[in-house]
């Protein structure tokens, strides 16, 4: 993502400076308040700067009239385009829409603690970590994109039970040669921008990654090895005599499969971790609600409204500067998948 003219982000820090009633010493924390003191309400955002000095005194205004008056709002000194706005009190879904209303194109992260870079990172992978839906790409090779493409679009809305419409689109597929997967890997499938970034620079971190996706192991297991992530799981499609059957193998991966997945992971972890799901249809919004940190990656509608956090404008590394890591901590290039 291209950086701001340095202009607008001087501009910018002018403004939020302007915004400093406190008392704050040596002590203070990345809250902007004495760490422990407060129980406080932190929001992040990456926004356009262009006008921003009116959105932002408008969006501080709108949280005043909601009694939750900002306390200090600046820009984050080792992440230069981050903007940081701590509240003493207020609610964080209250909060997420006024600066959506205010930001409507920012990148943002909302949290009732002081933000700190997850110990686990849950990811869906189509649209998400990938910018296709495999089994719409799949689908071309049989010639019926179109009509699967429909089902997947409605399912990912929420308006169609997830599991029978998997189960109509995979048994449109029956017939279709096995080989076609490693072609459509080939030709069709592609991270997003940033995601093997997001993912290395985590797991540098210490973070543990896993890939947990309502599509096939086919797809979700290369994938897997080319982004770095440690575990995935996922639905499997059948195959007899090199051609797909048009059935699952083994039991379907749903909404409820990534959320018990999210939670035996955190759990393993143990006791304070702090989890990162990112998602953008109606399957990931248990786990993108039971995350610390639920990011809604260029969502539907229903998982944006689910989530505290969004990525609308950047690419993933977008993430990264929400969490507060430096450029000069990111890693480009992904491990190997353990």
């Amino acid at each position: 993502t291209p950086r701001r003219p340095a202009s607008a982000r001087r501009s910018a820090r002018v403004t939020a400076r302007s915004l400093l009633p406190l008392a704050v010493g040596p002590a203070m924390s990345a809250t902007g308040f004495r760490s422990g003191v407060f129980r406080v309400l932190i929001a992040r955002l990456i926004a356009d700067m262009d006008g921003v000095e009116t959105r932002l005194d408008a969006a501080l205004e709108a949280c005043a009239a909601a009694d939750m008056p900002a306390a200090l709002a600046g820009m984050l000194d080792f992440c230069g385009d981050v903007l940081q706005l701590s509240l003493p009190h207020g609610d964080a879904s209250r909060l997420t829409a006024i600066l959506a209303e205010h930001f409507s194109s920012a990148d943002l992260l909302v949290a009732d603690h002081e933000i700190e870079v997850p110990r686990l990172f849950v990811s869906d992978m189509d649209s998400t970590m990938i910018g296709q839906e495999c089994i719409d790409e799949l689908a071309d090779f049989a010639g019926l994109k179109d009509r699967v493409a429909d089902i997947t679009e409605r399912a990912m809305r929420g308006e169609l039970e997830f599991e029978s419409a998997l189960r109509e689109r995979v048994a449109l597929l029956e017939g279709l040669e096995e080989g076609a997967i490693a072609q459509c890997l080939d030709e069709r499938i592609q991270p997003v921008e940033g995601a093997r970034t997001l993912v290395a620079t985590l797991r540098s971190k210490g973070c543990r990654t896993v890939l947990v996706t309502g599509g096939f192991h086919h797809f979700a297991d290369p994938v897997a090895d080319r982004l770095g992530f440690e575990r995935v799981v996922g639905n499997r499609l059948a195959v007899s005599g090199g051609r797909l059957t048009g059935e699952l193998a083994g039991p379907v991966s749903d909404a409820s499969t990534k959320l018990a997945t999210l939670q035996e992971e955190r759990d393993r972890l143990g006791e304070g971790t702090r989890v990162l799901a990112t998602g953008d249809g109606a399957n990931d919004i248990p786990m993108i609600a039971a995350a610390d940190y639920g990011i809604a990656y260029r969502a539907k509608p229903k998982a944006r409204e689910a989530a505290n956090g969004r990525i609308e404008h950047g690419d993933l590394t977008n993430l990264l500067k929400l969490f507060g890591i430096p450029e000069s901590d990111w890693i480009e290039a992904p491990p190997s998948r353990a």
